[in-house]
């Protein structure tokens, strides 16, 4: 059997802050909310492009206490943005829930790969997972920034580079970075990333592109 090859793209990681000490019927509530909410989102940000949800985000991985968003390749670099655009949207599901303290975020790209799980279902595993897990375990993490992995900063610029447009939109919304955050994870290995902000936060709307085809992004 043909072994299929490793994608790399951006991955999107939302972490429920203080998850665990809610009821269970809370973690319900929170999690069943946050889902449909920041579905209609993102189907509103594609309304203009006629692109379906699933080509623009090709994966979705429960984590219990969050989920990983796993773009398309094609949008590599977007993944920040997209981060931030959560963010944005959380501070008003907040004032619907008052036990809500919001959500930590960060953006890698890495290695994904897609296999069937039992049930049929399309599901993704690889170390660009594990990799951006390891960036929400920054102690100075500060709500309402997205924690960057120093290769999600590249794609963002590399991605800023062909859509200028964005780059303008972004200035506007004044685009804030921390200093370069160098740290050790859990097993040992050094980090490199840094926190990313809008101080005019807002939703940000993808690239009007291609979807169609990820092959020639597959590396």
């Amino acid at each position: 059997m043909k072994k299929a090859k490793a994608l790399i793209t951006d991955i999107v990681l939302i972490d429920i802050i203080n998850f665990s000490q809610l009821t269970s019927s809370k973690q319900l509530e929170i999690v069943v909310f946050l889902t449909k909410s920041f579905k209609k989102m993102i189907e509103k940000m594609l309304s203009n492009s006629n692109t379906p949800l699933s080509k623009f985000i090709i994966g979705f991985v429960s984590t219990g206490d969050g989920f990983y968003c796993i773009l398309n390749p094609r949008l590599k670099g977007f993944g920040a943005i997209l981060g931030l655009s959560f963010n944005h949207f959380s501070e008003h599901i907040a004032k619907k829930f008052p036990y809500f303290d919001g959500i930590r975020i960060a953006a890698h790209t890495g290695e994904v790969n897609e296999f069937t799980d039992i049930l049929g279902s399309k599901n993704f595993i690889g170390d660009g997972l594990n990799d951006c897990a390891r960036y929400l375990e920054i102690k100075n993490f500060t709500i309402s920034t997205v924690m960057v992995s120093d290769k999600a900063y590249e794609s963002l610029n590399s991605f800023l580079t062909h859509h200028k447009d964005f780059k303008t939109l972004l200035t506007q919304h004044e685009l804030q970075h921390s200093s370069t955050y160098t740290f050790e994870d859990k097993h040992g290995n050094e980090k490199h990333g840094c926190l990313i902000w809008l101080r005019k936060s807002g939703i940000i709307n993808p690239p009007n592109i291609n979807y169609n085809s990820i092959i020639s992004q597959r590396r």
